[in-house]
């Protein structure tokens, strides 16, 4: 490795070893060695196809990272140089520099104007690279209905010269990776092997409940996807549908006793009369409280007609609410998120016929369906099972008489029942 960084004639090169240690450069150096072998190139350069192969990402997205790397010379060539400057940018660079990078990397058509043709290039090779092996699966949607809807996020800023349409602005693109963690966390990690669980690939196994249709359920593959962009990779192995109304009809009591089996962080999805898909991630168990409770991980999302997501901004900590059984107007009785009590965020009743949704300070999130009053048409309910957790309970006892106790009370004070007193 001595005598590469002294021989380089670019001073990017030098610079970009910097970043690396010692064990990593010699990583790379053996990466390139082999990659270079299979390019019939004497072991001068990689191959696009080779290149291609390897990291796994095909179409016009690979085609733009290969250029990228190259350095726009055209020729088809990759050197050691190349892949140590793209990595020494792409993975080690700051926030800035790796986000310019991926801002560039969309240009699929490198004419300096990053438009909705460059997107939907790019968002098509980014699903024939996640679900390529989940198409034919119940719950895929259409590929081209789920590019709508990643890019009704977007916002179309930019005006250039001699352009009908608008392009997006760099500023433009980092708010819609706000919006759109899996998005950004799938281009942030282009460069790293495609067998080796590529961050922002992971789609969880979704459980349904049985003699369920599929068909009716409201999670499909590419909205996990995407609620999990926003998730540990530890909370991508398996979902496991609890509740759904069209099979345990809309039974607020029904609900709670369902999801009070198990615990961990649910996701509650509702699709309204008006067709708008949204809902919420439930970082807490949904316990009996007279006021907000939860934390920081809790979020909103929009699924349909758009693509959102709307994580704390730490403005409060009106974070999830769930009140059963109270007969005060100042505490209403049903569960949501954020906002204020009779103003939240999103929010159900306890007749599960009926909720609202505002803007709110405490997810940054506006109006999540098409007007603040709602009227659920299919509800339902997923637990995340944490990698690991599931094996642990199996290989757990069953507990002591105290233990199955201690569940039938926590169930009891779900329902308002325990402590009638309070």
């Amino acid at each position: 490795m001595g005598n590469a960084e002294s021989s380089a004639p670019d001073p990017r090169f030098a610079s970009a070893c910097r970043a690396f240690t010692h064990k990593e450069l010699e990583d790379l150096k053996s990466l390139f060695v082999s990659l270079a072998s299979q390019s019939q190139s004497n072991g001068q350069y990689i191959s696009p196809t080779v290149f291609k192969g390897f990291f796994g990402i095909d179409g016009p997205l690979g085609d733009r990272m290969f250029d990228l790397v190259t350095q726009k010379r055209n020729d088809k060539k990759l050197t050691f140089e190349d892949l140590v400057i793209a990595k020494g940018t792409y993975e080690k660079g700051t926030k800035d520099e790796i986000e310019e990078f991926i801002y560039q990397l969309l240009d699929v058509n490198d004419d300096g104007i990053l438009g909705r043709s460059d997107l939907e290039a790019a968002l098509t090779s980014m699903f024939d690279n996640i679900f390529s092996q989940r198409r034919s699966e119940p719950g895929s949607s259409s590929q081209e209905d789920i590019i709508v809807i990643f890019l009704n996020a977007l916002n179309f800023s930019k005006a250039d010269e001699g352009c009908a349409a608008n392009s997006i602005s760099f500023e433009d693109f980092r708010k819609w990776c706000t919006l759109l963690p899996s998005v950004r966390k799938f281009l942030g990690s282009l460069l790293i092997a495609s067998d080796t669980g590529r961050s922002g690939s992971q789609v969880p196994c979704l459980l349904d409940l049985e003699n369920i249709d599929s068909n009716s359920i409201l999670l499909r593959k590419e909205y996990a996807w995407l609620i999990g962009g926003a998730l540990s990779h530890q909370e991508l192995d398996e979902w496991k549908l609890l509740y759904h109304s069209a099979f345990n009809g809309l039974s607020f009591n029904t609900f709670l006793g369902n999801i009070s089996n198990d615990e961990g962080p649910t996701v509650l999805i509702i699709k309204d009369k008006e067709g708008y898909i949204y809902g919420g991630y439930a970082s807490q168990p949904w316990e009996r409280h007279a006021d907000f409770y939860g934390d920081m991980k809790s979020f909103l999302f929009q699924l349909y007609p758009k693509a959102s997501i709307f994580r704390p901004t730490g403005a409060n900590n009106n974070l999830q609410w769930c009140a059963v059984n109270f007969s005060s107007e100042s505490i209403p009785n049903g569960i949501g998120f954020g906002g204020r009590a009779n103003h939240l965020g999103l929010f159900l009743s306890a007749n599960f016929d009926q909720g609202h949704t505002f803007a709110c300070t405490t997810f940054g999130s506006p109006c999540l369906s098409k007007s603040s009053q709602i009227n659920p048409e299919v509800i339902e309910c997923w637990r995340i099972v944490r990698k690991g957790v599931q094996q642990e309970r199996q290989d757990g006892t069953k507990g002591s008489v105290l233990e199955r106790f201690k569940e039938d009370r926590h169930m009891l004070n779900m329902v308002g029942l325990a402590n009638s007193s309070e």
